[in-house]
């Protein structure tokens, strides 16, 4: 496998890509992608490139854009797994998991820099340190690159203050010290970083690069109408997350009942994760059966990000889970309520409306669903206003997204 271009001296690598099944993790890729301009060849190190193929990553490879890669999965060989848990049992060596799991990398990177090219190794998974079961993967994958001389680059993190406090906190902090370079992507994780350590020239403040994600053109279904329809999101993870089970999904169906007597909108369901593990359709498809003899209701099949963004940028209104569903909504100019579960959806807000009071609406503090309604209702009066203010704010915030490749030289 040829990387790179002739005449190329250097050699950048993206890796703790999940897979583009989620789409968020498709448009992080895709737009960074976009705004390196073909300059290089970049290398995608996938947990999932066969899904990859299946979107715009597949035309990119085609196109020389990119190359993907796919990282090794040891739960699949029972007899590495095997050896590799007997070896780690007596050894103590807990980073041998992450040298099998990201083994094709470090043989792509040993051939690259036998080419003398400078290597750059940028971890594109921000939102994995809001999941504390993925943390310790984090720190032994970097450890695993470091001790290879490699430089890295945490781009479009979110953390959340509370991680970096505690005596529990010493790892995670020496971890993304290791890093040449953190690209916090929202302020109240920039200030957490800032107050626990992180030297403030290892840090950069610069919005989620999805924001700069092109939109794609789209046929819309029967009864999506233009500038009349509320784009509603929902995740099996946010719904994990509620207090009382079943309480959010109630309040989605409180809420299409509220929509379909009280206005004359129509209603698109816009999945934007589709993996088995965690599938948006699946809770959207239960109130799209619900509801669909009502006429008044439409769901958006599986697309591609930008697609995706395309249907949304089409909305009124958008209520969404998923944070990159409602990153395409806001660099859309489209009044938008965050059904929330970390910092990143309460920073996002922050930054771009002062506060996230009433632009945010955490599932942890879900408790009635009348909630859900008074914040829709809200998001539909102030709708106007909400609107001319993103049209002064996101052409500045995209331009300055479009700033998180400077960090990647």
């Amino acid at each position: 496998m040829v990387v790179g271009k002739m005449g190329d001296n250097k050699q950048t690598f993206l890796y703790m890509h999940a897979g583009s099944g989620n789409h968020g993790c498709e448009a992080i890729v895709t737009s960074t992608l976009d705004m390196m301009n073909g300059d290089e060849k970049t290398v995608i190190v996938s947990n999932n490139a066969e899904e990859d193929r299946k979107y715009i990553l597949g035309d990119y490879e085609k196109n020389e854009k990119c190359t993907l890669l796919e990282e090794n999965h040891i739960d699949e060989h029972f007899l590495s797994h095997v050896l590799y848990y007997g070896y780690r049992k007596v050894s103590g060596d807990k980073e041998s998991f992450l040298r099998y799991r990201f083994r094709t990398m470090l043989k792509e990177i040993k051939r690259a820099k036998s080419q003398h090219k400078n290597i750059l190794a940028v971890s594109i998974g921000g939102d994995n340190y809001c999941y504390p079961d993925m943390v310790n993967d984090i720190i032994l994958t970097d450890r695993v690159l470091h001790k290879k001389k490699l430089e890295t680059v945490l781009l479009g993190c979110s953390i959340e203050p509370s991680s970096l406090k505690g005596d529990n906190a010493a790892n995670l902090i020496a971890d993304l010290n290791s890093h040449k370079k953190i690209i916090a992507r929202e302020s109240i994780s920039y200030k957490a970083l800032l107050a626990a350590g992180i030297k403030k020239e290892k840090l950069a403040l610069c919005p989620d690069p999805a924001f700069t994600l092109e939109t794609g053109d789209v046929t819309l279904p029967e009864g999506f109408e233009v500038g009349n329809t509320v784009g509603l999101n929902l995740s099996p993870m946010v719904l994990n997350l509620e207090k009382a089970d079943g309480l959010l999904l109630k309040s989605y169906r409180e809420l299409v009942k509220h929509i379909i007597s009280a206005t004359d909108m129509q209603i698109a369901f816009i999945p934007h994760v589709v993996w088995n593990s965690s599938d948006d359709r699946d809770p959207l498809n239960k109130l799209y059966n619900e509801f669909k003899k009502t006429g008044r209701v439409c769901i958006i099949e599986d697309n591609d990000c930008k697609k995706l963004k395309g249907y949304i940028s089409k909305c009124s209104l958008f209520i969404g889970a998923r944070t990159h569903a409602t990153i395409a909504a806001y660099s859309s100019m489209v009044p938008t309520l965050v059904i929330g579960y970390s910092v990143k959806s309460k920073g996002i807000a922050t930054d771009l409306f002062g506060t996230y009071d009433r632009f945010v609406l955490p599932v942890q503090e879900l408790e009635d669903s009348s909630q859900l309604l008074e914040r829709f209702e809200w998001l539909r009066v102030k709708s106007g206003d909400i609107r001319e203010h993103l049209k002064l704010v996101i052409p500045e915030y995209i331009e300055q997204a479009r700033k998180n490749v400077q960090y990647l030289k």
